[in-house]
This record gives C-alpha cells, structure tokens and sequence, in this order.
C-alpha cells in the first residue's frame, strides 16, 4: 500500500508538471488552484482545462489500461517478454481503427474504442482458437500471436499505402501513438471502457495467481484452466483495444511497467495489478512531457518516446531470460 501511494503521488506531480509546461508556462500552483476549483485563474482557465488537461488525463488513463492488460498477459501465457503490443493484439486494434480512419474519413470518435476493439478481440479470439490443441497453450499463443501480428501489420500498410492523403497522414500520427490534441471527448469515450474491465481484472486476481502456477498446479486449486484464461484474455483484450483507438499504437508501456511494478511489490497480481496500472500512468504522462518538451517547439509522440526507452529495456530483458 505505501508503494502505491508513493507511485500515485509521483504520478499526480508528474501530471502537474505535464499541465504546467508548455509553449505558455503556468506555475503548478497555479494549475493545482484552477483544477480543484480553489481560485479563479481565468488568464489560465482555457489552457488548463481546455488543452492540457484532458491531454494528461488520456495520457494517465491509457497507460494504466496498457500496463494493467500487460500484467494480465504476461500472467496468461507465464512469459515475461508478453504484452497486447507484441502478441498481435494491439495490432489489431490498430487494424481496425485505421480501417475506419482512412475508409471512412471524419467518422466519430466514440466509434474508434468500439472498433478498435472489435479489431483485438477478433484477433484475440482467432490466436486462442489457432492455440487450440487438447487445450490452449501459453508458447503456442505467443507464437501463433507474433505471426498474426505480422501479418495484420501488413494489411494496415497496405490501407496506408493506397488510402488519401489527408486519412493515412491523421493515420500516421495515430499509429505513432500520440495523445495530441486530445480533448475531453475522447476521455469519456474512454472511461467506460476502464471503468468496467479494470475492475473485473482486479477481481480475476486469484485466478491469474493460480494461472502462473502452471496449468496443472492451478488445475488442483480448483481454477477452470481454459475459461479463466479466455476470460482473462478478454479482459486484456478490451483495455488494450481501447487504449489502442484512443491514443494510437503505444509500444512497450505493456511491458514495462509490470516488470517495474514486479520489482517493487512482487509477483502476487493482488497488488502488481494496480502498482503496474500506476506505473504505466506515469511512464505515459512522463513520455508525453518529454515528447512535448525535448526538442520544443517540434512534438515528438509519446509513442516513440516509449519506443526509444522499452525497445533497449526489451533487449536486457531478452538477455536476461535467455537461459531461464
């Protein structure tokens, strides 16, 4: 509990901090003062509550739903080196909203979270009934998972390629993963999504411990091996293919943050589930700042933020597994 506040605290000062900088500083008095309603900053109020605001809030929510359904995975299929990003879930996810993006030009935004959902569990449903064999397999998931990602990034290429100018460059910075320009639309379409499957994956929690024990061994607890698994894949599956529509292709948050969280509380998903959420909260939030303030007054998106950390983080952990 003390770590998860720590985390939640430094959060919150991150978040602060990514409303506060920017083409026009505010000092974060100023921004604790305007969001908790204490003082009327009207030369602050529009920037604040308008602009950044809602840019942090998606940028803390979609990283709790990619670190959340990153821990589920990697309990799932008993591999540290899973995430929705790699297995081929987030591809899909991806798929399908860009489908509609470059399609479909100017279509709602409340539709991209439904489709893009669509797209992951359809992808999801298809890796788990390919890893079907007298009963899914963990390595049979995560191999069937890499080869339909391949392929499905191949297919989103080719809509890129032959789509008009206008879609494939909105695509384009959604693919990247940005949280530009989002408003407060985009985080009540979103919010729904979090609010229903976090919970159920904070009560599933029992049934990943046993699940990380092994087939056989969670089999003895009594756990139903092949309907929590795809119970639990679709939990995953829905806060990635949310996180996925809202904020665009975000890799190795998924990955990072369970490790993190694993280091600091350990393995018992009672309380990796919500350290992870926390730390992948920050790791967005903090990516985001960066992006926005590194090279200013060029945006880089949090995406490739989060690519330049995990890819290099994803290679130690390689290394590190190699003869585990």
């Amino acid at each position: 509990m003390t770590v998860l506040l720590l985390l939640l605290l430094v959060t919150l000062i991150a978040m602060v901090a990514s409303v506060a900088h920017g083409e026009y500083p505010i000092p974060p008095l100023a921004v604790v003062q305007t969001v908790l309603g204490l003082k009327d900053n009207s030369d602050y109020a529009f920037v604040i509550n308008t602009l950044r605001l809602p840019r942090t809030l998606v940028a803390s929510l979609v990283g709790l739903a990619l670190a959340i359904s990153g821990a589920i995975m990697q309990g799932i299929t008993r591999n540290p080196l899973a995430d929705p990003g790699i297995i081929g879930v987030n591809a899909g996810a991806s798929l399908a909203a860009v489908s509609l993006i470059v399609l479909f030009p100017g279509v709602p935004v409340g539709f991209l979270p439904i489709s893009a959902f669509g797209g992951a569990l359809a992808v999801a449903l298809l890796i788990y009934f390919l890893a079907w064999e007298g009963g899914s397999s963990p390595l049979r998931l995560i191999l069937i998972g890499v080869g339909m990602a391949t392929v499905i990034g191949a297919c989103t290429s080719v809509l890129i390629t032959f789509g008009e100018i206008n879609s494939v460059s909105q695509a384009l910075v959604w693919l990247a993963g940005s949280v530009y320009g989002r408003s407060w639309q985009q985080v009540f379409a979103f919010l729904p999504w979090l609010l229903v499957f976090a919970p159920l994956a904070l009560v599933k929690t029992r049934q990943l411990n046993a699940l990380a024990l092994g087939d056989e061994l969670a089999t003895g607890l009594g756990c139903h091996v092949e309907w929590q698994r795809g119970w639990l894949l679709l939990i995953s599956t829905a806060l990635a293919g949310a996180a996925v529509a809202t904020a665009g292709a975000i890799g190795f948050v998924g990955l990072m943050a369970p490790h993190m969280a694993r280091q600091l509380v350990g393995g018992s998903h009672g309380g990796l589930l919500p350290v992870a959420g926390v730390m992948g909260a920050m790791l967005v939030v903090v990516a985001d700042l960066i992006g926005r303030t590194l090279f200013a007054p060029i945006e880089i998106p949090c995406g490739i933020v989060t690519a330049v950390i995990g890819a290099p983080y994803f290679i130690y952990l390689l290394v590190q597994q190699r003869g585990k």
